[in-house]
């Protein structure tokens, strides 16, 4: 059974507060009010001096396990959110390969699934793994994007982007951390450029909450748990007034979402339920035994949800 052997996080040094970000985009007052009043955000991390290659080596190099590990890595994914990441020909991930010691592994970038693409990659890896010959075989997931433009920075009325960026080692099996299930559920009728669309903005922010709950739902049930056998549930980083919603809806404990990250860091992409399960291992609010619930979305529109044993 699929099991993370371990995740380790990188959050750039400088934490923009959201008036400043609010300012650069050319956002109304009232707009950033409502990112901080009622989205719950106060700043955003971002490395202007560093690219892409730099988030992801940082966030490798934090990875204890890799080290000494590195000739067992026989996978590498990059969970990417935006379809185009740097000017052809420069290769960011290539680029981090090579900075590691992993150009002998298999090396390639998921999209398509947007922010939710970290649960996809976990899932790929999985089955890497499972259909590999060598019992020791480990897979490496990076997961971080940069802010270089103006849809890579805001998600109009609803989140800001940040550039944190997070690894995660992938066994074939494990005692802690297990995957139980994996439900995802796309939807192409809220395809499109929400920014410019303001009906299609309505009718995903109309269809979100319903489509979350459903998937979790059915995560929940492939792996044979409940809302009241989770302990946790690790979200994307969106905003706090979407996972407030779902919590009256479900009747999920909000104290039991961890949203640490969401004033904090920002919107970083596919990098959000690593990073907030980094934060919940770390604060020793994931016991041995616990099973927990790791949920995204991703716009195009994706909805993933994925249980784990700890």
């Amino acid at each position: 059974m699929t099991a993370l052997e371990a995740v380790a996080v990188h959050l750039p040094p400088v934490a923009e507060p959201v008036e400043v970000i609010g300012g650069r985009l050319g956002l109304t007052d009232r707009q950033i009010r409502l990112f901080r009043r009622f989205h719950g955000l106060d700043q955003v991390r971002v490395d202007p001096d560093g690219d892409l290659s730099d988030l992801l080596i940082a966030a490798a190099k934090a990875l204890a396990p890799l080290r000494g590990n590195e000739h067992r890595v026989k996978y590498v994914l990059h969970a990417r959110s935006l379809p185009i990441a740097a000017p052809y020909p420069h290769n960011p991930l290539h680029d981090a390969l090579g900075r590691l010691g992993l150009t002998h592994a298999r090396a390639f970038t998921i999209t398509h699934h947007a922010c939710a693409g970290s649960l996809l990659a976990l899932d790929v890896a999985g089955r890497l793994l499972a259909a590999d010959p060598d019992p020791e075989a480990m897979a490496l997931i990076l997961a971080g994007e940069k802010t270089f433009t103006r849809d890579a920075r805001i998600v109009p009325e609803t989140a800001l982007f940040g550039e944190g960026a997070a690894a995660c080692l992938v066994r074939a099996e494990g005692e802690r951390d297990r995957v139980l299930s994996y439900a995802v559920d796309q939807r192409g009728e809220f395809d499109g450029r929400l920014a410019d669309d303001p009906e299609l903005m309505q009718r995903y922010q109309r269809g979100y909450p319903e489509l979350m709950v459903a998937v979790m739902e059915a995560a929940l049930e492939e792996a044979g748990e409940s809302w009241d056998s989770i302990r946790l549930l690790l979200p994307h980083n969106v905003n706090r007034i979407s996972w407030q919603r779902i919590c009256r809806a479900t009747g999920f404990p909000l104290d039991r979402v961890v949203l640490d990250n969401v004033p904090a860091v920002g919107h970083s992409f596919a990098a959000d339920v690593l990073l907030n399960h980094h934060t919940a291992t770390t604060s020793g609010r994931l016991r041995r035994g616990d099973r927990y619930l790791l949920a995204a979305s991703g716009i195009g529109a994706t909805f993933a949800a994925m249980v784990l044993q700890h």
